[in-house]
């Protein structure tokens, strides 16, 4: 390697109607089960990677949405960058790396899987590095379990698997089988105290924890079955029924991890009012963090928004259907 090679990609954020919590393997990203999404078309981070034997630089360099990062992000990244100089073989150059999302990071909308998905994926490319889709969802996944699903559009399930080559994530159904709309409830972009990769750490220590993961098999199924046949009365009561368990492990591990602000449960509880006193098919989940993903089909997106816009402490709605997966784009951050 003697030239600069530097290349970008854009991958969508997903949305968990299956969540992963907790991992099996904390060094290879292991989950304790699998799970499945909707990879956002409209709601995705923007990766440059450049790598440059030639740079004066001792070290990676890092900016995310036009600010410089340090401490943990940028060690984060920089071990993610060692494993794909390891893939390729070669002597690690140092790197620089540029990272832009059109959504507010690190508050619940899955800012790391959309993040580590454009991360793996320009940097392999900037290396030359030829993977298949199957070594890229597993490449990501080290970097954030739930980025092996953002490198697939539509609808992907991610598999527990039992090692690196077979916890990978692949497609169940195309962007296009179906027109959900995921509107996102705002309620804070403040950044979690506690991460998402830490809070992992934490799911064993609920009593909660092994009835949840019981319970998976079923819902799995349901939440499949509800994909293929575009039912969104079968899909709505899965969805937060785990979202609700996930939480409740949450709330009960060891020290407790309470991500929700009162804004969050008056939109679950408005949800609610809404299905039964309106009639309007409308169902919630909640990634790890405050802000709450109301899922409904395109005709009734409108009323679901209005209400939102409505209630006290939703700061902003955003909204976003099924989109591709991950890919490489001309426009270079830098």
């Amino acid at each position: 390697m003697s030239t600069t090679a530097k290349a970008t990609a854009r991958a969508g954020s997903n949305i968990a109607f299956i969540k992963y919590w907790g991992v099996a393997d904390a060094s290879l990203n292991l989950p304790l089960n699998n799970s499945i999404s909707m990879t956002l078309g409209d709601l995705y981070t923007t990766t440059t990677v450049e790598w440059d034997p030639d740079s004066p630089l001792n070290a990676d360099t890092l900016q995310i949405d036009g600010a410089a990062a340090t401490g943990s992000k940028a060690e984060r990244v920089s071990r993610h960058l060692d494993r794909v100089a390891q893939l390729a073989g070669i002597d690690r150059p140092p790197a620089r790396v540029a990272s832009h999302n059109n959504f507010p990071m690190a508050s619940g909308i899955a800012s790391s899987a959309s993040a580590f998905a454009a991360l793996s994926v320009a940097a392999a490319a900037a290396l030359g590095l030829h993977l298949d889709t199957r070594a890229l969802s597993a490449l990501a996944r080290k970097g954030s379990g739930s980025a092996s699903r953002s490198l697939f559009g539509g609808y992907v399930e991610w598999e527990r698997g039992c090692d690196d080559a077979s916890s990978i994530a692949h497609p169940l159904q195309p962007a296009d089988h179906w027109a959900l709309i995921d509107l996102v409830a705002v309620v804070s972009t403040a950044e979690k105290t506690v991460s998402s990769a830490s809070g992992h750490t934490l799911a064993h220590t609920s009593p909660l924890n092994t009835a949840r993961i019981a319970s998976l098999d079923r819902a799995l199924a349901q939440v499949r079955s509800a994909l293929a046949t575009r039912n969104l009365a079968e899909l709505g009561p899965a969805i937060e029924q785990d979202a609700l368990a996930m939480h409740a492990v949450m709330m009960t591990s060891s020290p407790s991890l309470l991500y929700w602000q009162p804004a969050t449960l008056a939109i679950l509880q408005a949800v609610r009012r809404w299905r039964a006193n309106e009639g309007l098919p409308v169902y919630f989940t909640i990634d790890a963090g405050p802000n709450v993903h109301l899922i409904c089909e395109p005709a009734a997106a409108a009323a679901v928004s209005s209400r939102l816009q409505q209630l006290d402490g939703v700061q902003a709605v955003l909204s976003s259907g099924p989109g591709a997966g991950t890919t490489l784009i001309q426009e270079a951050l830098f």
